[in-house]
């Protein structure tokens, strides 16, 4: 019986040790690695590296896009304690239906998102509710200070900072870099045992090469006009001719980057690189400066043009007043249409098209915002009987406001297409620059004697017997063109006789320039002439901005640098 009971214990013991040892042959071979790491995590706590956005600045260093530390609101569903009243008086503080808050409090789960980023007065009037089951994160806003001023440049972000437009969206790589992950050792209870460590980035500033003063000018001159014409839209561009720094860029309808939902899509549209229309007289540069580089034309050649219209494939167009024989610089300062077709018609349609595309019609500008489109001119090949006298003045043909601002300043800066750009610096949160933007080749497309003869033509434009007289600034010469083209008719698919687009483009000082600057009023009512409608907000802004900048005005003008601080 004995040695019965000893077999019987002995095997028991072998047994527990062969099941013993193949658990630590699991644990310690085949298991290693997955408990290993199982270990880890149990040691080891790992967070996200939370990345705060640069701000943006203008120029001269004020802030345009910063951060706020804001409370966002959470609950704990297990443990959240809300009656009936208690629900009332949470909707009360956050000013909404108590319906609508308690939809935000899933069933089940352990947290939830109850509001984000509220206002502090807010979060101090549900702090005294003392919930049980409530919380409260501290999260990073995105804040305009400015509000509406330059919202198409600066763009916006969303609530979980993410970017949706602007430079905000171009510039966001910059702006957040990178976030990463920390790693600290904890003890059993989970406490943690390293310290000191920032778990927080901070992004890349951007500076833009916008002022803020003249982009306020800019900003306040154009409400004006919107107002004194009833308009549908209007966009204004300021730029250096020379090196494409965007000065000022706003347009109308505009929005709140702080509450962009609060207005349309069509609101938040940057017009100014987004919007194609027909750039009508202002598109006769193209055929001048082509006449005179192709020596087709000088700037003392006659045209007759005395008869008032012209057939262009079976279609007559129209001077709006009768001249006789004017001079080709007559005929751009008087803005005939029959005069530039004349000249087109010597140029030839594969002549046009070279030029036109030679200035950057139909490409892009390549603006460092999103968004710009390309415009459009058909090739020769495409086009019709009558497009020889509609594209020398300006139809049949589609451009953004930039576009033509390009043109304009090619004259300006002696013949040179630039590259538009609103960024012109990325800076370290140590200060350190990262990146400058500028462009250290422009290409020449024109030659400089051509540019002359053509700046002084447009000179002519904003003198007695011009059609931009309006545009004239006292003190200095300007050097510009009207344009007034008709809007097609979406359901006619003709040219509307109701609906127009009146615009001035060009620079100042003429003979020294130191801003270029484009202006487009979508729909004017009660008048319809670039020279009446747009010239005027020209000379209204360009007259502030001049002073703002301490410019020297008349023969002084050509001895002094132009200051325009970063």
């Amino acid at each position: 019986m004995n040695k019965k009971r000893a077999v019987i214990l002995s095997t028991a013991i072998v047994f527990s040790f062969f099941a013993v040892y193949l658990r630590l042959t699991d644990l310690m071979i085949l298991s290693h690695k997955r408990l290993s790491e199982k270990a880890k995590l149990q040691h080891i706590k790992v967070e996200d590296i939370h990345v705060r956005r640069g701000i943006i600045v203008d120029r001269r260093g004020r802030e345009l896009a910063l951060n706020l530390e804001l409370e966002s609101l959470y609950c704990d569903p297990e443990n959240l304690k809300l009656d009936n009243e208690g629900a009332k008086k949470l909707a009360s503080a956050m000013s909404k239906e108590p319906k609508i808050v308690l939809a935000k409090v899933p069933a089940e789960g352990r947290f939830a998102w109850i509001a984000r980023k509220l206002e502090d007065d807010t979060a101090e009037k549900i702090k005294e509710l003392h919930i049980k089951g409530l919380g409260f994160l501290t999260e990073a806003k995105r804040f305009y200070p400015k509000g509406e001023l330059a919202s198409h440049i600066l763009g916006f972000v969303g609530v979980e900072n993410q970017p949706l437009e602007g430079v905000e969206l171009r510039y966001d790589t910059y702006l957040k870099t990178t976030g990463g992950k920390v790693f600290f050792r904890r003890d059993a209870s989970g406490r943690t045992l390293s310290s000191g460590v920032d778990i927080e980035a901070k992004g890349n500033n951007v500076v833009l090469t916008i002022d803020e003063g003249l982009q306020y000018l800019v900003e306040k001159e154009l409400d004006k006009a919107m107002v004194r014409w009833r308009a549908a839209a209007a966009s204004v561009i300021m730029m250096d001719p020379f090196t494409g720094e965007i000065l000022a860029l706003a347009n109308r309808p505009s929005y709140n980057p702080n509450s962009p939902g609060s207005v349309s899509i069509s609101d938040r549209r940057n017009r100014a690189i987004t919007d194609c229309y027909e750039p009508g007289s202002t598109f006769k540069i193209i055929i001048g400066v082509a006449s005179i580089e192709e020596k087709v034309a000088k700037h003392d050649t006659l045209f007759d043009v005395s008869k008032g219209s012209i057939d262009a494939g079976g279609k007559t167009i129209r001077d709006v007043h009768k001249y006789g024989i004017l001079t080709f610089k007559e005929v751009i300062q008087k803005s005939s249409n029959v005069g530039s077709i004349t000249i087109g018609m010597k140029l030839g349609k594969e002549r046009i098209y070279k030029y036109a595309k030679l200035l950057g019609i139909g490409e892009k500008t390549g603006i460092d915002l999103p968004g710009e489109v390309s415009g459009w001119i058909r090739p020769p090949e495409k086009w019709s009987g009558t497009s020889i006298g509609a594209i020398p003045i300006g139809q049949e043909v589609a451009a953004t406001p930039l576009q033509m601002l390009r043109v304009y300043s090619a004259i300006a800066n002696g013949g040179f297409l630039v590259r538009p750009h609103v960024v012109s610096e990325i800076i370290s949160p140590d200060g350190q620059v990262l990146s400058s933007l500028r462009d250290k080749e422009v290409k020449q497309i024109i030659s400089s004697k051509t540019a002359e003869t053509f700046k002084d033509i447009l000179k002519s434009v904003v003198e007695e017997g011009g059609t931009g007289r309006s545009a004239s600034v006292e003190g200095d010469e300007v050097a510009g063109k009207t344009g007034t083209a008709q809007i097609i008719n979406p359901k006619t698919k003709r040219y509307s006789k109701e609906k127009y687009v009146s615009s001035f483009v060009g620079f100042v000082p003429a003979d020294n320039p130191r801003l270029a600057m484009i202006v487009v009023i979508y729909e004017p009512k009660g008048q319809i002439y670039g020279g009446v409608v747009a010239a005027p907000v020209f000379r209204d802004i360009a007259n502030q901005a001049l002073s703002y900048l301490n410019i020297p005005r008349g023969k002084d003008a050509y001895e002094t640098p132009l200051l325009v601080a970063k």
